[in-house]
């Protein structure tokens, strides 16, 4: 009986070992699998990633610079709903005239952007200026059309956070 009890608990141990390490293998692959969708992002956007210059500097495209506000201004809310996420695609689809894909690229490019910047935060007023650089007042319009979708599919409208992050845009893009 000893012995058919070691060899369950060794097939156990075994059986523990392996879907572990399935597991970890899956999380690898999952990993790549973001990192080569935010290449192919930043491909098709032609943005190049510079090791001496921020992120944010090397924005060429003022359409990368709304998808990563958008994703910004998304991440300032509390919980952020799967509605919201469909609302601010299809919204960057809508106004700025790209493909569902590229307006899906331009959110998942726009997230890595945001998450180098150091949170959403620090994004919104690094990105509100480096917009306004790029094309002075003329994206501002469809920004904020961006940020109401977003915002319409909130939980309670706009939180503390976004309505200060408002703000923060208004002075970065030099509308007040």
């Amino acid at each position: 009986m000893p012995i058919i009890l070691s060899l369950l608990a060794i097939a156990a141990a075994a059986f523990f070992w392996i879907n572990r390490a399935r597991n970890a293998a899956q999380a690898t692959q999952d990993l790549m699998g973001v990192a080569n969708d935010v290449r192919a992002a930043a491909r098709r956007f032609g943005f190049q990633r510079q090791s001496a210059i921020h992120p944010v500097d090397a924005i060429e495209d003022p359409k990368v610079a709304i998808g990563a506000l958008a994703a910004a201004f998304l991440e300032l809310d509390s919980f952020p709903t799967s509605d919201q996420k469909t609302a601010m695609i299809s919204s960057l689809r809508e106004q700025l005239n790209v493909s569902h894909d590229d307006a899906e690229e331009l959110a998942i490019l726009g997230r890595w952007i945001m998450s180098e910047c150091g949170g959403a935060e620090p994004a919104i007023a690094r990105l509100s200026r480096k917009l306004f650089k790029l094309s002075g007042q003329d994206y501002f319009d469809p920004l904020m059309n961006v940020i109401k979708m977003i915002a319409k599919f909130g939980q309670h409208g706009l939180s503390p956070k976004q309505q200060t992050a408002l703000e923060d845009l208004k002075q970065g893009l030099k509308t007040q």
